[in-house]
């Protein structure tokens, strides 16, 4: 049977703080709350299509240690397929404090050790990326660009999360289908706010599908020559914005895969973005399919489960063995 989704990503572990602001140095702040989640723009992108009904896989390499085995965990509870993912003997999984500022509602990251290599063409499985409908894609690593090589080759839809704006990046574009990036890669490309011309820009480049997201003035782009502004949602209780571009990835996947227009994408994807704002890190609050389209329909949330989520994934420290998984 295909995969809906594959990605490709060296998975990271989160530990997220909320502290009322972000004390200076040899001052205190009060924990608000914390959590402990898998983490990765891709991840969390492919765990929010989980949630709303698609097939995904995971590609990319942790450590052979207990928050390797936590991340790959939490992909399995979200049914997400991770037999391609390499435990690296002896090295460890990438780790990240993330950081997050009630008064400004701003965050802050501290990435920590990573495996000390990327995964390789060698272990990357062609026959296995044929069996997806979407390939998403990140920093255009050599392995990403191959598997974007063969994806194309295959009439698969390559999609990219442009997180920071970075040369690979930029001199592959002409590889990615449906090209989304955030307010940050836009700065770091364009200097002026006409968004028409510079999605028309990135398109000419290759990609079809332009969207850039713009925090809270929601999100832009074009579709052949379709242009389409979305705002966000603002009638909900923000707690913490970590995730929601990778939230909005993998919901506006999920979309195209349901043959919605790119503005009823793009305005789901935005639902389902804000709910998961409501709650600390990037996974805990992303809701499903039903619970989006309540959203959607009424404006209220329903939080049972996501509560019941949060609360796991605060507890999920304790969740892991105390020994190395082999």
């Amino acid at each position: 049977m295909g995969i809906d989704i594959i990605g490709i990503e060296n998975p990271t572990l989160d530990f997220n703080i909320l502290v009322d602001k972000i004390p200076d140095t040899n001052s205190f702040a009060a924990l608000r709350d914390y959590s402990w989640q898998g983490g990765g723009n891709i991840g969390t992108a492919l765990v929010a299509a989980a949630r709303l009904g698609a097939l995904c896989g995971i590609v990319g390499i942790v450590g052979d240690d207990n928050y390797g085995q936590f991340c790959i965990d939490d992909f399995n509870r979200h049914n997400i397929d991770t037999f391609h993912i390499v435990k690296d003997i002896g090295n460890k999984t990438a780790f990240c404090v993330c950081l997050a500022e009630i008064n400004t509602m701003g965050r802050s990251f501290i990435g920590g050790s990573a495996p000390k290599r990327q995964l390789s063409n060698l272990e990357l499985d062609k026959g296995y990326i044929s069996t997806a409908k979407y390939l998403h894609l990140g920093q255009m690593t050599k392995t990403e660009i191959q598997a974007a090589i063969w994806a194309k080759e295959m009439g698969i839809t390559v999609v990219d999360d442009a997180g920071h704006f970075n040369t690979d990046t930029y001199a592959h574009t002409d590889l990615i289908d449906v090209f989304v990036g955030s307010e940050h890669y836009y700065n770091g490309l364009f200097h002026d706010n006409d968004y028409e011309k510079n999605c028309k820009a990135v398109q000419k480049r290759g990609p079809k599908i332009v969207v850039f997201t713009l925090g809270a003035k929601g999100c832009i782009g074009i579709d052949g020559d379709q242009y389409f502004a979305v705002p966000a949602f603002c009638n909900v209780p923000i707690v913490d914005t970590t995730g929601a571009g990778d939230v909005f990835h993998g919901a506006f996947i999920f979309g195209l895969l349901q043959g919605w227009d790119i503005k009823k994408a793009a305005l789901f994807s935005n639902a389902v973005a804000a709910i998961k704002c409501t709650r600390l890190g990037g996974r805990a609050a992303i809701p499903d399919y039903a619970t989006a389209q309540k959203f959607l329909k009424t404006g209220n949330i329903d939080y049972t489960e996501i509560n019941r989520r949060a609360e796991y994934y605060r507890k999920g420290i304790l969740n892991m063995q105390l020994v190395p998984h082999n």
